[in-house]
């Protein structure tokens, strides 16, 4: 076990722990903000790796770090699947505004840390960017089954006296 304490990050130590880790890493440049962050992927889900709190005198050196994962919603994205999502999770925020669901994590290294808990915090956002995939497929399914009920009881209402099939009533919206 090493001795070393890591009290600050630059965006080349965070690449190396990266790819120590396995990922790719290419470093990018924020047009509108003139800032230098790093973009990696796991699980098919881009994330950029954003530098936080700099030091004073030293723009290139931070102690905390946010790992941001954007998806694009099509269609509506029930606020109570996000709210879920953030109650049963422990260490990542979901935050959605239309038309965007993010998921981001924070790594802070004040105070100083060993470099397995970064590694450690790596690991546990690769986690939970496949958990995200996972909870999102199944609570997308759960959601679809009571239109296809819906669908379903529409399709085999019995027909009326004139041939037409019998109105059901309204379709119950998905909340």
């Amino acid at each position: 076990m090493s001795d070393t304490i890591i009290d600050r990050l630059s965006l080349d130590r965070l690449r190396e722990q990266f790819q120590h880790a396995g990922y790719r890493v290419e470093a990018l440049t924020d047009p509108a903000a003139n800032l230098s962050y790093l973009r990696s992927a796991t699980n098919g889900i881009a994330f950029d790796i954003r530098p936080g709190n700099m030091l004073p005198g030293d723009e290139q050196v931070f102690v905390d770090v946010a790992l941001i994962a954007v998806l694009h919603v099509q269609g509506e994205m029930p606020l109570d699947l996000v709210n879920r999502w953030n109650a049963t999770r422990r260490f990542a925020r979901l935050q959605f505004s239309p038309p965007f669901l993010a998921l981001s994590l924070d790594i802070s290294v004040a105070g100083g840390v060993s470099p397995t808990h970064v590694r450690g915090q790596i690991e546990i956002w690769d986690q939970l960017v496949q958990q995200l995939v996972s909870f999102l497929r199944e609570e997308i399914a759960a959601l679809a089954k009571p239109k296809q009920a819906d669908d379903a009881q529409t399709a085999t209402t019995p027909a009326s006296a004139n041939g037409h099939i019998a109105d059901a009533g309204p379709a119950h919206p998905v909340q």
